[in-house]
């Protein structure tokens, strides 16, 4: 039976863990070949990719430090070498690093820029060069944009950045009949989350949605299907909160 993504090539980056494995996951599950992207932990992608394979799904994993342009050359050099073509971008790959303007050093400011910002930018400057028409780019931001939370000033900024350039990048990429958006969770339960919250700051982000509860990656990926699917090519330059009423 045909899937929606059938004959499709989806670029995850930073898909060895979290929600860029989920969204890699599910983007298989639609029938896509995918291309788990690394920076630092080469067992976690081969165990998405060997997962995938053991499915029948076509995968590879490639490594690249998304903060090097040089890096990210490589990264859409190597899915073309391999599959040819590439139809979906999800800039997954980010860092978070939560500090007080006070405690604040110029290498926390530059890593995290880096990463978030840069990363994303020349990703999308590539997927220019080498995405097919009718080709979707989902670009990450997050929910915390919309609050104020002591210690996330430069992750917020980071991704403040990164939604104004999803919006404006949308012509350029409607020239090529390709659409370009970024979704902007609340708190996720993941690893990554976790790191460096007690259990009342994780339960007091619970009761901040109507649901009670933390969003899973499961939430994020729906909601990528849908914008990577035939449904959503009238969706663009947008910033889409998936975050369970959170703000």
């Amino acid at each position: 039976m045909e899937k929606i993504l059938d004959g499709k090539v989806a670029l995850v980056t930073g898909s060895s863990r979290g929600i860029g494995r989920v969204v890699a996951e599910q983007l298989s599950d639609l029938g896509a070949k995918v291309v788990i992207n690394y920076s630092s932990s080469p067992e976690r992608a081969n165990e998405v990719v060997d997962g995938l394979k053991a499915k029948g799904r076509e995968a590879i994993a490639i490594h690249a430090d998304i903060s090097k342009v040089s890096d990210i050359t490589h990264l859409f050099d190597e899915v073309m070498k391999h599959f040819g073509r590439i139809d979906i971008l999800i800039n997954n790959a980010g860092i978070m690093i939560n500090k007080l303007l006070a405690e604040a050093t110029e290498d926390d400011f530059d890593k995290q820029f880096a990463v978030n910002v840069k990363g994303t930018y020349f990703a999308c400057q590539q997927a220019l060069k080498h995405m097919e028409p009718q080709g979707r780019i989902i670009n990450f931001s997050t929910s915390v944009t919309g609050q104020m939370f002591p210690s996330y000033s430069m992750y917020a900024g980071t991704k403040g950045a990164v939604e104004q350039f999803t919006r404006q990048l949308a012509k350029e990429f409607g020239m090529k009949q390709i659409t370009i958006n970024a979704i902007a969770p609340g708190p996720v339960n993941t690893e990554l989350f976790s790191v460096g919250k007690s259990e009342q700051q994780i339960e007091a982000m619970k009761t901040m949605n109507t649901f009670g509860r933390l969003g899973e990656p499961e939430d994020i990926a729906n909601v990528i299907e849908l914008l990577v699917s035939e449904q959503a090519e009238w969706i663009t330059g947008q910033t889409i909160r998936v975050n369970g009423g959170f703000i």
